[in-house]
């Protein structure tokens, strides 16, 4: 007797992972999170306080990682701004992922004439890159985190929809599937129940590598001055304050928060391709 297979084995979870670097990338990740996080009880100052006497001033004890050009701490602002770092990307990646799942797992279910609608939608999406898309946005609703969010996540969306296109169309060519449509299952029940849990490791693995790119973007933006307002603490906005300091031979205000742009994007693009790597090695 010939045994049905009603759904395949359930979807990957992330691991920690084996390789030293893997796991330093994923502690750092856990640390910055929780910096920012706890960042109001952290910061030993308020990050907006003007110390005018320490301008410029070397790490001491009373400001562990110096001051600014304007007389402000560095470590608070660098706390503080990391909550503003993290939560423009999370934004564009949350965003995108949902809507790109979406129309993504549409496209490949129904085929036809959707498909072709969908799939020609996205690609236009990709005649904008997403830094001119959201520098034109920001000129026309003006400065702020929202503005620039939106239109990243749009920028976003047809990496996310591809993807999860691909994926469904690889799905639904199991057996399970067709399984569950003899049983009078409805589409919407396979494609939440069993298709969309069996994609969501690959999808989320993208979206960790989407996160370290809008990072990327958005403190672009903001060193541009057309992010978060001026007086907001932001890495971006950090680096532009602190291109007068390393004119008069004090870069320390402006190392720091490219150090931890950079070490930042660098775990969650590892993270995100080890967790990749788990579930391509699952599926062989």
């Amino acid at each position: 007797m010939t045994t049905v297979l009603t759904r395949r084995p359930g979807p990957a979870r992330l691991r920690t992972p084996k390789q030293p670097l893997a796991r330093a990338c994923l502690a750092f990740a856990v640390l910055v999170v929780l910096a920012a996080l706890l960042a109001p009880w952290l910061a030993p100052s308020d990050p907006n306080s003007v110390d005018l006497g320490s301008v410029l001033a070397g790490p001491s004890a009373h400001h562990l990682l110096g001051v600014d050009a304007a007389g402000r701490d560095t470590l608070s602002r660098l706390l503080l701004g990391a909550r503003s770092s993290l939560l423009g990307p999370l934004g564009v990646v949350a965003f995108s992922t949902l809507a790109g799942l979406a129309v993504g797992v549409a496209a490949g279910w129904r085929g036809g004439w959707l498909d072709s609608v969908l799939s020609r939608s996205t690609e236009l999406v990709f005649a904008f890159p997403g830094m001119l898309l959201a520098i034109l946005v920001v000129s026309v609703y003006g400065e702020g985190l929202l503005a620039p969010v939106i239109a990243l996540a749009i920028a976003y969306l047809p990496y996310v929809s591809r993807l999860a296109r691909s994926l469904v169309l690889a799905e639904r060519a199991r057996p399970y599937v067709a399984a569950h449509q003899v049983q009078g299952h409805s589409a919407l029940q396979i494609c939440l129940r069993h298709i969309v849990p069996n994609i969501a490791p690959v999808v989320l693995a993208q979206a960790t590598i989407n996160f370290g790119y809008a990072l990327i973007d958005l403190a672009g933006l903001s060193y541009l001055g057309l992010g978060v307002p001026a007086l907001t603490p932001d890495w971006g906005r950090m680096v532009f304050d602190g291109q007068t300091a390393i004119q008069r031979g004090y870069p320390l205000s402006a190392i720091l928060p490219c150090l931890a742009l950079v070490l930042t994007v660098v775990a969650f693009n590892v993270v995100g391709e080890r967790w990749a790597d788990q579930v391509a090695r699952r599926d062989r």
